[in-house]
Order: structure tokens, then sequence, then C-alpha cells
């Protein structure tokens, strides 16, 4: 992705979002842009004018941590997108080295990965990667995402799922909060791994393929995605609201761990039960799987 592009597109909208009342700052009536002027940022950061229009043009290469802060603070980022800004500015460095990436084609995970996922069987436990694939499941993950394994192409992949089948109306009963956070976790991945192909190749599929997609990532919000509560409607045993942990993985980077859990003795944990009975009669004896392919050299 072209990294001068990202950058004008999230600087203007971060832009456009802030109203000059919010920085206390005089809305007056004759205003022709929407948020705040290029010159109101730039006072707001102590910087020039002519050095801000730079930095929103697409020239973050050689940008200091402390202008990235004042930045920051004037656009009024929260932390997810204050590490997106400088996610950019790295990858805008003429001296920047690509993020280690596993290529979901070449990577299979170690057995005691594998026997970790499989000993936890109260709930959902995977790997991911940022481009959305599931490169690692235990056997109730496998059973939870049913339809998304059983879409064409390997290694599954949930934003594909989200934007590209219809099951998913369904399986995410508020679809349109689920979709927005996909796409802010991708675009959270394009600024951490710009010269990722892959990634490249997946938002290009899914912005010919869905207007959808398109529209939300024309908004060009990012996130971070560790904790929380998400409902779901499970094709086999029906509606469940779970508890997420996400975990970065420290000996992988870029991959993460996500396990689901169900409130003990709530409704859901009794249809987690009845899906794991289910799994274990669908999968056999119970082992997970590893998704992606057999072990090659490293990819970006």
């Amino acid at each position: 992705m072209d990294n001068r592009a990202e950058v004008r597109e999230f600087l203007t909208t971060r832009r456009a979002r802030v109203t000059p009342d919010e920085v206390g700052l005089p809305s007056g009536t004759n205003r022709r842009v929407q948020g705040l002027r290029r010159s109101e940022v730039a006072t707001l950061a102590g910087v020039s004018v002519e050095y801000y229009t730079r930095l929103e043009r697409g020239s973050l290469s050689g940008a200091s941590p402390e202008v990235l802060e004042s930045l920051a603070r004037a656009l009024r980022l929260d932390e997810a997108e204050r590490a997106h800004l400088f996610d950019l500015a790295h990858a805008a460095s003429p001296v920047a080295r690509p993020r280690r990436r596993r290529n979901p084609r070449c990577w299979t995970p170690h057995p005691s990965l594998q026997w970790t996922l499989d000993a936890v069987t109260a709930g959902p436990a995977f790997v991911r990667n940022g481009r959305m694939d599931l490169l690692a499941a235990n056997t109730l993950a496998r059973a939870f995402y049913k339809d998304t394994f059983a879409m064409p192409g390997s290694p599954p992949n949930i934003a594909r799922f989200t934007f590209l089948d219809e099951r998913a109306r369904d399986f995410y009963p508020d679809w349109e909060m689920f979709a927005e956070v996909t796409v802010a976790l991708l675009r959270t991945e394009a600024g951490r791994d710009p010269r990722n192909k892959e990634l490249h190749d997946l938002v290009g599929e899914l912005g010919t393929r869905s207007e959808e997609f398109r529209r939300l990532w024309g908004a060009h919000n990012v996130r971070r995605h560790g904790t929380g509560f998400k409902t779901f409607h499970h094709p086999v045993v029906g509606e469940m609201t779970l508890a997420y942990e996400g975990l970065e993985m420290e000996a992988e980077p870029g991959l993460t761990l996500t396990i689901y859990a169900a409130e003990p003795g709530s409704p859901s944990a009794e249809r987690m039960s009845l899906l794991a009975s289910w799994a274990a009669s669908e999968y056999g004896d119970g082992a997970g799987t590893a998704v992606a392919a057999e072990p090659r050299a490293e990819g970006s």
C-alpha cells in the first residue's frame, strides 16, 4: 500500500473529526472545512503550517517522536490511533525494516502450541494473524467458526467470511459492529505491515466484492482488540454471549492467541457445552488442528 496515501487519508479524516469547540477554538460561521483547519492543527501541535501541510500530504519520514506526540494530542487520537500514527511514521522512514511476520501459507504451529490450544476445553481458542487468517484452532474453535472453515480457500479468513458470506449476517447479530471492528483491525495491520502483499490482495478482493467494505475502509478507523464481550448466534446451538481475551504471542510477532469463554452457569455456558458435545461427534477425538501448510522458510 502507498504509505503516503495512508498517511494523508489518516490525518485528513482525523482532522475532519475534531470540532473547534472540542479544542477550545471559536467555531465561527464561515468555515469551509469539516472539523479543524490545517492552520489550527499546526497551532495546537506547535509546528508551522508549512510543516504540518507536508506531514498531512504524506511526508512523515523524519518526524520526531515529540512531533508525533504533539500531533496525536492536537488531533485527540486515542491509544490505538496514536500507535497507528507511529506505525505509519516507522513505515515511512527510509531506514525502517519490515517487521517480522509469518506467511500463513508457510507456517504451522509448533506441536506445543497445538497442545496448548487443545488443553482449552471450555471454549474456542485459536491463533490468527493481522490479516484475520485462522492459523491454528482447538476443536471448539473449529466448531464455533464452522462456516468460516467451510468457505473455499486456505487458510480460512474471518474478514472474508464477514463480508462475502451471507451466513455472517446471522452469525453476528450486530453485523455492522463486527464489520467495523474487522475493517479497523485490517487498517491497523496495514499501518504495521504496509509491505504485506497477502494483506494488499485481501483488501483488494474485499474492496472489489463488497460495497460495505469499501465504505468502512474509507473511514480509516483503527483499533486495538484485546478484551471484551461479544454476542454470536451459532447455527447449531443458538445465541451465546462470550467474553474474549486476545494475547499477543511473544514468540511469534504479529500473531494473536484468542480465547472465548462463557460466564459459568449462564445460558451461554450451557450452549457452549452443547457445542462441545456436537464438536466431539463431528470431529471425532477432539483434537484441534493447524490450518496452514507445512513449515517452510519465513515470509513477509
